[in-house]
């Protein structure tokens, strides 16, 4: 069922927005697994086994982006998720991504929950993990779109989502991809605050952990 095609990896450094150079340039990636649609030109009402199976998947891509990033993992400060379903498919599809996606990341990142509970809808953080790190629900998109449809994918604070100045997103575009009957499963990462942030609010280093700022 999962019949991978192609992943494709960007990475860029911001060093300023036409302002003052950063003293740290803003590392943004993002990486896309380019995989076969079992449920395209047809619908399917049970399609939850293949949220399982991309668990694998979403491990993987977890550890290539950050890998492609080059950075320490203490230096990853925000994430995000998205999916962008072939023509032949259904929006849904991409809901597929949630778990195998966004708990590939915040396990990677040191949360010490259990994704089982979650993905059973039996959500009850304080008691199924464990206080550690990424403990901010992971941000998503998706749509349905054609071959080079791009995507913006959301990003934002990894322990708390209030983290004004690292709302961003990072745009997302697999050359050619989807085609009709082909999912992109995508993750994205950051180092942190938008180059020249300057709006106020909550600042990461301010984050109290587990105080319900998620």
């Amino acid at each position: 069922m999962i019949d991978i095609r192609r992943v494709f990896t960007q990475v860029e450094t911001i060093h300023h927005e036409f302002g003052p150079r950063a003293a740290t340039p803003l590392v943004r990636g993002a990486i896309a697994a380019v995989l076969t649609n079992p449920f395209a030109g047809r619908y399917e009402p049970d399609i939850l086994p293949m949220m399982s199976l991309l668990d694998p998947v979403g491990v993987d891509l977890a550890h290539r982006l950050h890998a492609a990033m080059d950075v320490p993992l203490e230096r990853i400060a925000t994430y995000g998720k998205g999916a962008i379903v072939g023509a032949a498919g259904e929006l849904e599809h991409g809901a597929l991504w949630h778990v195998p996606g966004g708990y590939a990341m915040r396990e990677l990142l040191g949360w010490k929950g259990d994704r089982a509970a979650y993905t059973a809808g039996t959500i009850d953080e304080k008691k199924t993990g464990q206080p550690g790190n990424a403990l901010s629900i992971v941000p998503s998109t998706k749509k349905v779109g054609p071959p080079g449809a791009t995507l913006d994918v959301p990003l934002t604070n990894i322990n708390a989502s209030y983290v004004r100045g690292q709302f961003d997103a990072i745009e997302v575009r697999v050359p050619g991809s989807p085609a009709a009957d082909e999912i992109v499963f995508i993750l994205a990462m950051s180092t942190g605050y938008r180059v020249h942030d300057r709006v106020g609010g909550l600042r990461a280093e301010n984050i109290a952990k587990w105080d319900g700022l998620r």
